[in-house]
């Protein structure tokens, strides 16, 4: 296993950083580590890299014990989300600079050039590339020792539509004919489903999720209803089989526990009956941004029919 992290936690400066992080990795996964601003996505990378050594917890590197020391780090590549370079280099010369940090390896600049979607300008000076461009030369250089363990943050950051699907494509062959293990974070759900095989959501120094992530996003299993409200009386109750998960305006999100023993136009009945008003209606499928938003959404879970 390439990373076995089970319930760490860590303080910083007397703060509570991480209270409970556990992420299981293999090789060949695409795994994308989710979670808000401030959820201590950007801690769980700098104590995976040795930077901080977790309080409490238990974790393994490449089934070695303990935080990543130097032997360990340099399995590892890293994309961090700002990548700093020395603009007045070319990206061939930069590259071939890095590379000395890697005693012993045997480079083929170009073709790791051409990898990347960078070959026609390898000899261009580093401070005329564009944001995209940097965020593929922040990828070779990651990809430059010939890593067991990729971390990247944000990697397809301002990328066109065609750029993505490169560098999608470039990390699903990493993993799976090399089998290297690709740990993705980014708010992009959408580049998490097109590639990841595993996730997990963190929120506030917590896991709150991990696993498969079809398994995930098929969980629930209940169905969900997205609801434009006109009016929500007082007190704001529900049938007993309806329960509101999020709230986003006048916008509301339900999940029915059952369709069974009743019609949906029966719910709506139900819920007219009792003082609600709604003009819009919307049938949900279970996809990782509902997860995702119900789990680190503003409006937590609650249902209104026992609250009131």
């Amino acid at each position: 296993m390439l990373i076995d992290a089970n319930n760490l936690a860590l303080a910083l400066n007397g703060q509570s950083i991480l209270r409970d992080i556990s992420l299981h990795m293999d090789r060949g996964d695409v795994y994308g580590l989710l979670g808000p601003n401030g959820a201590g996505k950007s801690t769980t990378i700098a104590l995976l890299l040795g930077l901080y050594r977790p309080d409490r917890g238990k974790l393994k590197l490449f089934a070695e014990p303990g935080a990543a020391a130097a032997d360990v780090r340099r399995r590892i590549g890293v994309m961090p989300e700002s990548a700093g370079f020395y603009d007045w280099m070319d990206a061939s010369d930069y590259l071939q600079w890095y590379s000395g940090f890697f005693a012993g390896r045997d480079l083929q600049i170009e073709a790791l050039l051409e990898r990347v979607g960078l070959a026609a300008a390898g000899h261009k000076p580093i401070g005329r590339f564009s944001r995209g461009m940097k965020q593929r030369l922040a990828l070779a250089r990651a990809m430059v020792h010939e890593p067991d363990l990729l971390i990247l943050d944000e990697p397809t950051n301002g990328l066109d539509p065609r750029g993505r699907r490169e560098i999608h494509d470039l990390l699903l062959e990493l993993a799976s004919r090399r089998e290297v293990g690709v740990l993705l974070c980014t708010h992009l759900l959408d580049d998490v489903e097109r590639l990841c095989s595993r996730v997990s959501i963190i929120d506030g120094g917590k896991t709150l999720l991990e696993g498969d992530l079809g398994e995930l996003i098929r969980e629930t299993g209940k169905p969900t209803y997205r609801l434009r409200v006109t009016r929500v009386p007082e007190p704001r109750k529900l049938p007993p089989m309806v329960h509101l998960r999020r709230r986003n305006g006048a916008w509301y999100t339900f999940e029915i526990d059952t369709l069974e023993k009743v019609e949906v136009g029966g719910i709506w009945e139900a819920m007219l009956a009792r003082g609600w008003s709604f003009d819009e209606i919307h049938a949900e499928k279970n996809t990782l941004e509902n997860r995702y938003l119900e789990l680190t959404g503003e409006s937590s879970p609650t249902n209104l029919g026992e609250a009131a």
